[in-house]
């Protein structure tokens, strides 16, 4: 994969594993009426100052966000589980595991969310500071801020794309975060500087970007390339169908989601090392938008015709449809026992698995912007976050499983790509091109050698 050369852009500020009151955000500060000003005990302003200690890169991540112990619990039993196998989310980095959740605690979230429901109650940006010329400074009753919470802080934003981002990945042992975007461009971004450390033009959009271990995959108009960044091994698949939309590994597996709605799978070739196409299925009416594996052989697929699948990535059947939406299904995440979707028709939905083995809606959330992107991570405490991407340019931090708004970021454009890296690390993508690096404070560091 050749680089051409690039210019200098902004650097990732460096922070430490250890919160202090000054990495804290001022609430007062957040809603605009601090009158404390330089002489506030908290953080006023983007991103905290830098500390001892410094953020790097070293493994990948899976879209997938579960609990580690959740498809072996016998609580939830073995056959029903709708959580990723493996538990792919949990790593060595988080010593206290993820709070189970059970169907008495979701009852319990749904009154206390009409008792006393955080979303009524919007935080705005202030959209004449974000153009540079809002005059009433501290007096402003919104915020001036790319975010505004605790817990989480901003590190760095990352220009240079100039349509809306597709896709983040950081293969693992790799020093580079990779952004691709509809500009038909994919950038490398060197992750101890921040600085643009290449990029390559493409024939055609690029639809998605996912990585495996050191390999990397990009979704292009009727084929995937795949890059191998440690040793440059690199092949081409053939992807009839459009543009590649979503993608999913699971062991020997490669699934990708067509525009046209296909589900193209290929499975690798041990002798030749190479993938082969085993089967093209064929469910879907529409394009594919998001694909995650679960638990118990299940692949799970959202799609442009309002379904969601679910397919046994053993015999590669379709034994569900689920209907319960009524626009596109834009991005899927499993969580302990459950499946949470997203779509344009404005909802969260929470699914969840019957003893009769169906599947159904256990909770919803309803809002006045469509839902574009959904991503799982644990704060410092290892307390369940989920990121939600709206159309109004904002993603929300929703603590779970109460569904508490924990904080809000803002963008220029609205963001369609959420990706979790290690150590508390997240990045997101906009509609502006512009590809943010965030933190959760307190999340531990991994120390200069």
């Amino acid at each position: 994969m050749e680089v051409m050369a690039a210019k200098k852009v902004s650097v990732f500020h460096r922070m430490g594993a250890q919160p202090t009151k000054k990495s804290v955000v001022c609430r007062y500060w957040a809603n605009g009426n601090c009158i404390k000003g330089h002489n506030c005990d908290y953080f006023h302003g983007e991103r905290p100052p830098p500390q001892t200690g410094y953020v790097h890169y070293n493994q990948a991540r899976s879209k997938t966000w579960t609990n580690t112990n959740s498809s072996c619990n016998p609580k939830y039993g073995t056959g029903s589980s709708l959580s990723n196998k493996g538990g792919k989310f949990s790593t060595a980095s988080y010593q206290k595991p993820p709070r189970k959740v059970s169907t008495k605690s979701l009852t319990f979230v749904r009154s206390e969310l009409e008792k006393n429901d955080t979303r009524k109650a919007p935080i705005k940006q202030c959209g004449d500071w974000v153009r540079g010329n809002c005059v009433r400074g501290d007096k402003c009753r919104y915020v001036h801020s790319w975010f505004s919470g605790s817990g989480f802080a901003m590190l760095a934003k990352l220009e240079g794309h100039t349509k809306n981002i597709t896709g983040i990945a950081l293969p693992s042992g790799c020093d580079k975060l990779y952004s691709c975007s509809n500009d038909k461009s994919i950038r490398a971004w060197d992750c101890n500087s921040g600085q643009l450390a290449g990029s390559v033009s493409t024939v055609g959009e690029v639809g998605c970007l996912i990585n495996e271990g050191a390999w990397l995959f990009v979704g292009l108009p009727n084929v995937i390339k795949a890059w191998n960044i440690q040793n440059q091994a690199e092949f081409s698949v053939n992807a009839p169908g459009g543009l590649v939309c979503s993608m999913a590994l699971d062991n020997d597996k490669l699934f990708a989601g067509m525009e046209d709605g296909t589900i193209l799978v290929w499975k690798l070739n041990a002798e030749s090392n190479t993938p082969e196409l085993i089967a093209m299925l064929k469910e879907h009416h529409s394009a594919v938008c998001s694909l995650v594996v679960g638990a118990n052989n299940r692949l799970y697929s959202g799609s442009k015709d309002s379904t969601i699948k679910v397919w046994d990535t053993y015999n590669l059947q379709c034994i569900h449809t689920l209907s319960g939406h009524t626009k596109d299904v834009t991005s899927l995440v499993c969580w302990d026992s459950y499946l949470i979707s997203a779509s344009l028709d404005k909802t969260l939905k929470v699914w969840s698995a019957t003893e009769s083995g169906t599947i159904k809606v256990d909770y919803e959330i309803k809002d006045d912007y469509e839902v574009n992107a959904l991503c799982g991570i644990h704060d410092a405490e290892g307390k369940p976050i989920l990121l939600c991407a709206y159309s109004d340019n904002t993603v929300r931090l929703y603590e779970l499983p109460s569904f508490t708004e924990r904080g809000r970021i803002f963008s220029k454009g609205k963001v369609e790509v959420i990706e979790v890296g290690i150590d508390g690390l997240f990045f997101t993508g906009d509609a502006n091109g512009d590809v943010s690096v965030w933190k959760m404070i307190g999340a531990p560091c991994v120390a200069e050698s």
